[in-house]
């Protein structure tokens, strides 16, 4: 029996944490009982610098409950961070993990499909949405205008995948190799190269407490995604720049024509217009050339992404 740990990063979680544990619970007995699972599978939550009571729950429940386990780091350092912690630690003793969130919006009944694809020899399975129904227009028009933006940026995604999916040990110690710290696991999980399927499910709503990704973080989520893993758009805006030399270059012929011809252009607002266009568009490009040298300048440090403060499970945190 392959040994299963769900893992759960949580941040302010405090009210959605008692309904986490009881449906996860379910499913992890569930899946014993079938035979599909070890009986020490467990529970691994991360818990990412919570200002409220999640730590505390998250102590008690290990305290009461055998399959509960919990890992605190120390301050606050970012879901993908946090997920990143939990995955690899959990892939120290167990076979299989499925990371989640605390909210549960995703299925826990295609779990068990997740697990059937997993025997059956897929190292990863990515939970897709089936449909974006329940979303405002605004979100699911963004969504996909992220997914389109990426998919023309070159960066492989899964369409309507999140960070639902099952990956098998040697897949998440495969994944522990990307040491980068512009972190967008979306993106480097399709290349690590492993044979993958997908589940589709139907996205629940939120039952308790609130979202904590707010549409800045999401957009900082997708900026990021997109700089971490294509520089077309230094080459978007290197052609640009060509493109409007070229422009310029006949404007310049045109006027010294006119000139010449005792036809001259009159007016200052086309002058004054163009001078701004282009000052923005040179200042956009230093701002874009910025954000890639910044990206360097945070890798080349090398600096720790996360420290453990604190391990309730079946072995200390090294």
């Amino acid at each position: 029996m392959n040994r299963l740990a769900i893992v759960v990063p949580c941040y302010n979680e405090e009210e959605m944490l008692p309904i986490t544990t009881r449906e996860l619970t379910d499913v992890l007995e569930d899946l014993q009982k079938k035979g599909k699972i070890a009986e020490d599978s467990y529970i691994l939550y991360v818990d990412d610098g919570s200002k409220d009571a999640t730590w505390h729950i998250i102590s008690s429940q290990h305290e009461e409950f055998a399959h509960v386990q919990g890992l605190k780091l120390a301050g606050n350092v970012g879901h993908q961070f946090a997920l990143t912690a939990g995955m690899i630690s959990a892939a120290k003793n167990a076979d299989v993990v499925i990371s989640i969130d605390a909210d549960l919006q995703d299925d826990t009944g295609v779990m068990e499909e997740m697990i059937d694809k997993f025997d059956a020899g897929c190292d990863i399975v990515y939970g897709v949405r089936n449909d974006r129904k329940k979303d405002s227009l605004f979100k699911r028009t963004t969504a996909q205008l992220f997914y389109k933006t990426m998919a023309a940026m070159g960066v492989k995604t899964i369409y309507n995948h999140a960070d639902f999916r099952l990956m098998s040990r040697r897949a998440v110690e495969s994944f522990s190799q990307y040491q980068e710290s512009n972190l967008y696991i979306r993106g480097i999980v399709p290349m690590l190269g492993y044979q993958t399927d997908c589940v589709y499910y139907e996205r629940k709503e939120r039952v308790a407490g609130s979202s904590k990704y707010p549409l800045n973080k999401m957009l900082s989520l997708a900026w990021n995604g997109i700089t971490s893993f294509s520089v077309r758009p230094i080459n978007y805006v290197t052609t640009l720049g060509m493109l409007i030399v070229a422009v310029a270059v006949i404007a310049g012929i045109y006027a010294l024509v006119s000139f010449g011809t005792g036809h001259v252009v009159q007016g200052w607002t086309s002058l004054i217009l163009s001078v701004w266009f282009l000052g923005g568009l040179q200042i956009f490009a230093i701002g874009l050339v910025g954000q890639y040298i910044g990206k360097i300048y945070l890798e080349v440090k090398h600096r720790p992404r996360y420290q453990v403060e604190t391990y309730l499970g079946d072995e200390e945190e090294k």
